[in-house]
């Protein structure tokens, strides 16, 4: 593994956790009228947290970018999904709440499942498939699933809903991903000319500003441990999905491979749900969100 892609993948890690646990400080304030609305993005930009959040959400997915260009995304996605460990910290720093096992039983099974993920399967690069019918299956599939999950979001709203508006960022930030590496590769062989004749730079973004909405309508809506879990464990899943599925990515295929990669996504996802489910992540705020409050005013 090279250590420029571990460096860049844990930096984005930190970014995106300490970013998402000001958001949501921030996100738990807005207006719930502004559920799932491009309004809710509008003001939040007024509050000086947020931001800041923002900032560093950006910055982790720039360095995820980078280290989507020095390696392959089974090794990058893995890596950048311990961010939660860093989201814990930050929550921890302002709660003040002990790890306590369950913490450190979490920490064991993301760490643990990381690593047995990356060495029995030993990502590797390879030729990626040309044909356009695989890829816009595999996305199509992927990105489908998340609209039907924000559709039963809408639905369920505060009971189920952050859960599910968490799954379907995450499957949507694992594609824009896959689409993140396409346009660095188009960016290298051709330079700006390449880059902007194509359309995953635009998707990119599309992708982007869909799942902000979507992960901040979850924030403003419940406690980070609520969405935040099922965005980390379903963002590397899908990511993994896309590499395989059309980007080229290899893993060891024999039987003890298999089985030591299977249970390492199984470790890294229940390591997710320990920590997500953490006391010391943010509760959100003192009283419940109410159905009534999401209508308008």
């Amino acid at each position: 593994m090279s250590v420029l892609v571990l460096a860049l993948s844990l930096s984005a890690a930190f970014c995106l956790g300490t970013g998402f646990v000001l958001q949501q400080n921030a996100a738990q304030r807005a207006p719930l009228s502004d559920f799932l609305s491009f309004r809710l993005l509008l003001d939040l930009m007024r509050m000086p947290r947020w931001l800041g959040g923002l900032a560093l959400m950006v910055v982790g997915m720039g360095l995820s970018a980078v280290a989507l260009t020095h390696g392959e995304i089974s090794l990058v996605e893995p890596l950048v999904a311990t961010n939660l460990l860093f989201a814990l910290a930050e929550s921890r720093r302002q709660t003040r709440q002990s790890v306590g096992r369950q913490g450190w039983a979490g920490l064991a099974l993301l760490a643990g499942g990381v690593t047995a993920f990356i060495v029995a399967g030993r990502p590797r690069g390879g030729d990626a498939v040309t044909d356009p019918l695989r890829h816009w299956l595999i996305i199509g599939l992927t990105v489908g699933l998340a609209l039907l999950l924000t559709t039963c979001a809408k639905k369920s709203r505060l009971i189920i809903g952050p859960v599910l508006l968490g799954l379907a960022a995450g499957l949507l930030y694992g594609v824009q991903d896959a689409l993140t590496r396409v346009s660095g590769q188009r960016f290298a062989a051709g330079g700006w000319s390449e880059f902007v004749i194509g359309w995953q730079p635009y998707a990119v973004l599309v992708l982007g500003v869909t799942g902000l909405v979507l992960v901040q309508s979850a924030f403003e809506t419940a406690p980070l441990r609520m969405s935040l879990p099922a965005l980390t464990a379903a963002q590397p899943l899908a990511g993994i999905l896309c590499g395989v599925g059309f980007l080229g990515d290899r893993l060891r295929t024999d039987t003890g491979a298999l089985a030591w990669e299977a249970w390492g996504l199984a470790a890294i996802v229940c390591g997710i749900v320990l920590l997500g489910l953490h006391p010391a992540m943010p509760r959100g705020l003192g009283e419940p969100r109410r159905e009534r409050d999401l209508q308008p005013r």
